[in-house]
């Protein structure tokens, strides 16, 4: 409770010592349902502390909007995307909860997320249909034309205190390779910076004071050393345009931008980035509705341009972590999000089966426990001799002790379908090595042992690969299982679509039964890291594998 005082004091007291204006900006990204009490696991898995979720976040905007007087002090709620896919409370109910408590709470924006689309378009148009806030992007088309989409506005443009605030949405075009391709077939999504440099001179037209941008799109893991890599002296990234822009990129990239708010990648900073040569500022919050971001910009009166900023939380900058115990959740809001909570988790606190140790997310490389877990449930439930999955497919620990439904929709919040193909050795290692290839991190697997050297050429990179504890062999036919959704081509793995729907095997059974059936067959489950996955960038091609190449070449 001390810290809530001392961080209420900060913020109060602000303008007694300044005379600019002073905009409170409150920001959200990738909630993914996260509006629910949770425990946060992720803090301390033996004594996680409970998050307030919506209740908490609605009693922290409720203080900050307190203190405006709408002449010298106002405020925004601003979200960037990932609304809904993740907890229950949003992925039952396609969005429609979480629409429901932004109205409540009074969200002044949202923007468009990549994972807004796994419910389909139409069913993303009626959830949107709900809002009555504005829902943005620039650069989401009607596909074969240059005409946006009917459910969003690129911009919109607000005044606060005399200023007038131009905000533009934009939307990472890494939608198209993270969608199922039916969910997108009727959209294009344009180049962010493309689309921004279109749509920042028609905002600035309009006499704009400043322009913000929020962006679906992230700031790297470790932004300086990733700045560095790219710029150096030059104004473009040298990277490879594989994935879209990111928010750094855009940052540097892309005049006339004041501030950025940025979601899509789930870190958040304490600080904002600041590119050096433009200093266009960038703000992101952290993932699932755990905490706020909120930052106070001073604006100069005479110039109305920014003339800097206050970060308000005393521990955390621009973080507010929502503690329940710290932020007593706001009654009506929770009581409304456990009404909808209730009804949407109906049947999920059955308990079907025991972790014996906490299965955990944390890990070595392309290896974590969950990733182990759930690939080895592939493997036997299909009975294959590979299994593999992107490494973004697994969203939640397993907790030790009992094990409920709601457990494994935290761990599967997607809908992806369990799928096996044939093919032979060749094209397996194909897989592999495109996914260890250029900056590629790797894949979940089991029934492998995989071996590789990142000083190699990209494509040439396995060291040691056995199949089933056997050498691999380049001509010999393997059984693998993964999701539709990897087999239609997403995460970067297009060679999938070219296989022929003859050699593939649909199970209609969803990846989240596949894993509640092998707890069940062998509760109380537990997991390793292992030797299936091993970066050595020392290592030399293995005697076995360098037999086999070298007998695939004739």
């Amino acid at each position: 409770m001390k810290y809530k005082i001392f961080l209420l004091i900060l913020i109060i007291s602000i303008p007694l010592f300044s005379e600019d204006l002073l905009l409170d900006i409150i920001f959200t990204n990738d909630i993914h349902g996260g509006i629910d009490k949770y425990e946060a696991t992720f803090i301390n898995p033996n004594f996680p502390p409970m998050l307030g979720g919506g209740g908490s976040a609605a009693t922290y905007i409720k203080s900050v909007r307190k203190l405006s007087d709408g002449v010298k002090r106002d405020n925004l709620l601003i979200d960037a995307g990932d609304i809904f896919q993740g907890h229950p409370i949003g992925t039952v109910t396609k969005g429609r909860a979480i629409i429901t408590y932004m109205n409540m709470i009074g969200y002044d924006l949202s923007v468009v997320g990549n994972h807004e689309y796994d419910i389909g378009e139409d069913s993303l148009k009626a959830t949107y249909k709900l809002a009555k806030f504005p829902i943005l992007s620039c650069n989401i088309l009607k596909k074969g034309t240059d005409e946006l989409v009917d459910y969003v506005k690129p911009y919109i443009i607000i005044e606060k205190m005399g200023i007038k605030i131009g905000i533009i949405g934009v939307t990472t075009t890494d939608t198209k390779k993270m969608s199922f391709p039916e969910n997108i077939k009727n959209i294009d999504i344009i180049s962010a910076k493309e689309a921004l440099e279109k749509y920042i001179p028609v905002v600035r037209k309009q006499n704009v004071d400043l322009i913000f941008v929020a962006a679906h799109l992230g700031i790297p893991y470790d932004p300086e050393p990733q700045y560095n890599i790219r710029y150096g002296d030059r104004k473009k990234s040298n990277r490879k345009r594989y994935w879209g822009y990111d928010a750094q990129e855009i940052a540097h990239e892309v005049s006339g931008i004041d501030v950025i708010f940025a979601g899509h990648i789930h870190k958040g900073f304490a600080k904002p980035w600041e590119d050096p040569i433009t200093h266009t500022l960038v703000f992101q919050d952290y993932a699932y509705g755990s905490g706020l971001g909120h930052v106070i910009l001073k604006i100069d009166k005479e110039t109305k341009s920014i003339a800097g900023y206050e970060l308000p939380a005393i521990r955390e900058g621009a973080m507010v972590t929502l503690f329940e115990d710290e932020f007593i959740p706001d009654k009506i809001i929770a009581d409304t999000i456990l009404v909808m909570q209730k009804k949407a988790e109906k049947g999920m606190d059955e308990i079907i089966g025991e972790a014996a140790i906490h299965i955990s997310r944390e890990g070595s490389g392309a290896q974590n426990l969950i990733g182990n877990l759930v690939c080895d449930a592939m493997l036997e439930e299909t009975d294959a001799d590979f299994s593999f999955i992107n490494l973004g497919g697994v969203r939640d620990d397993l907790k030790r002790g009992p094990i409920t439904y709601r457990d494994i929709f935290k761990v599967m919040p997607f809908d992806n379908q369990v799928v096996s193909f044939t093919c032979d050795g060749k094209f397996l290692k194909e897989i592999i090595e495109m996914r260890i290839s250029g900056t590629h991190h790797g894949l979940r697997v089991a029934g492998v042992e995989v071996v590789y050297n990142r000083n190699r050429p990209d494509y040439d990179r396995i060291t040691k690969l056995l199949i089933g504890g056997k050498p691999w062999k380049a001509d010999k036919i393997y059984k693998v299982t993964t999701t539709d959704f990897l087999l239609q081509g997403n995460a970067g793995l297009s060679m999938l679509t070219k296989i022929p729907e003859t050699q593939v095997t649909r199970y209609g059974t969803s990846l989240r039964e596949v894993l509640v059936n092998y707890i069940r067959r062998h509760s109380p489950v537990t997991s390793a890291i292992d030797k299936r996955w091993k970066r050595d960038d020392t290592s030399e091609i293995s005697p076995e594998l360098l037999k086999e190449l070298k007998k695939a070449e004739k």
